[in-house]
């Protein structure tokens, strides 16, 4: 499956800051040229996808007259890695970008990709208006504004479904087992809530447990938010983290919660397009010692399969729900000039067991499926098994304590 993580057109992915300055300006043939470069350079796969990645260096000498001509260009050279990931940002989904990071961001609030030539929502983010319409993960969109979305790139189809605050796109969704429906929804101004504690359908939750629902990892705040709810949770027994349909974002927000988390031992290794084999290991700033649940889902990519894979391998958490998604890459944003920006594809990741869960995801220690019948009738089975599971944990801490 093709995907790319898009919040109104904003991907959500592992990345770090770096690249170039962009006080310049430049000439078409020299922002192609920086793009050729820095994939040349960093690009993860020392094969460029099994192709010479010289011939494309002067593959549009003298041809290229304008900005939009580079773009064009760029974005062709780009497809022939075949890695959704890998993209090129014009200077509006750059600042677009940026912003997402910062905590805000304008549109309807969903994750789309594509699975098998189809569009395909992710997942919609928490108090979007996405999900206040009812779009849901795996539902299909058919039709955008009435087009058809058949053979549809998922940038395209971002720019068609963003726009401005009060507007209103409308999506023709095909969901399995329910007729087609079209959702008209309007465009709002989202502020990123990366953590909650509010628990889905209103759950009732032991006072003794503290539930911290992490729906994103994009907004630089996301670890400062966790460790708070840590610090003001000294009388907690035990933590569940939910991580459902949490798309990923900012490796370092995954690496620092890890860290909050962690006695020692391995977070994440990386390895990049040399075979070099770079590993984090927790830097023993664990905040808490108790006990943990972490509740996963198909919806769970990137630095959340980074978190629970973390959590896991080192005997640290109880995974619970469903197969994870499988996103096992990091990207780079590069800064070009223009305001224009590039993300890329720099490394692989594997788990602290050195598990490459790429296209295979994290698998739960405990499989809990949420079917639709549960979610119609708001019956979280998934987080009832993990209240279950870590009141019989804090059972077993009181009675060894």
């Amino acid at each position: 499956m093709k995907k790319r993580f898009i919040t109104s057109g904003l991907i959500l992915l592992s990345a770090v800051l770096a690249g170039i300055s962009s006080v310049y300006s430049a000439t078409p043939a020299e922002l192609y040229d920086d793009v050729w470069m820095i994939v040349n350079k960093k690009y993860y796969d020392p094969s460029d996808n099994c192709q010479d990645w010289a011939k494309w260096r002067y593959r549009y000498e003298n041809k290229l007259k304008t900005k939009e001509d580079a773009y064009v260009a760029i974005e062709t050279m780009l497809s022939s890695l075949d890695d959704p990931y890998t993209r090129f940002l014009d200077p509006k989904e750059f600042s677009e970008e940026n912003q997402s990071i910062k905590g805000s961001l304008k549109g309807i609030g969903t994750q789309i990709g594509l699975r098998d030539g189809q569009l395909v929502i992710i997942a919609p983010l928490e108090d979007s208006p996405a999900e206040r319409a009812g779009l849901q993960a795996d539902d299909y969109i058919l039709e955008i504004n009435g087009e058809s979305t058949k053979g549809i790139n998922v940038d395209a189809a971002a720019d068609k479904i963003r726009g401005e605050k009060g507007t209103t796109v409308t999506l023709l969704i095909q969901r399995k087992g329910v007729p087609n429906k079209i959702y008209s929804i309007v465009r709002d101004e989202i502020e990123i809530k990366s953590v909650s504690t509010k628990t889905p359908f209103e759950t009732p939750i032991p006072k003794d447990i503290q539930y911290i629902r992490l729906s994103s990892f994009i907004s630089k705040n996301a670890s400062g938010e966790i460790e708070t709810i840590l610090n003001n949770s000294k009388d907690a027994k035990g933590f569940i983290i939910d991580l459902r349909s949490n798309p990923g974002g900012l490796l370092t927000n995954a690496i620092y919660i890890s860290d909050m988390l962690l006695k020692g031992g391995v977070i994440v290794s990386t390895v990049d397009r040399d075979s070099y084999k770079s590993t984090t290991r927790a830097r023993h700033q664990q905040v808490t010692d108790k006990p943990i649940v972490v509740l996963i889902n198909k919806g769970s990519a990137s630095a959340s399969e980074i978190l629970s894979g973390a959590l896991k391998d080192n005997n640290r958490a109880t995974i619970v729900g469903e197969q994870s998604y499988g996103k096992g890459l990091v990207q780079e944003i590069n800064k070009l000039p223009d305001e224009a920006g590039l993300n890329i594809t720099i490394q692989r990741y594997l788990t602290p067991s050195g598990t490459d869960i790429h296209k295979k995801g994290i698998t739960p220690d405990v499989v809990v499926e949420l079917t639709k019948e549960n979610a119609d009738a708001k019956d979280d089975v998934q987080l009832k098994k993990a209240i279950e599971i870590l009141e019989s944990m804090t059972c077993l801490v009181q009675k060894n304590g």
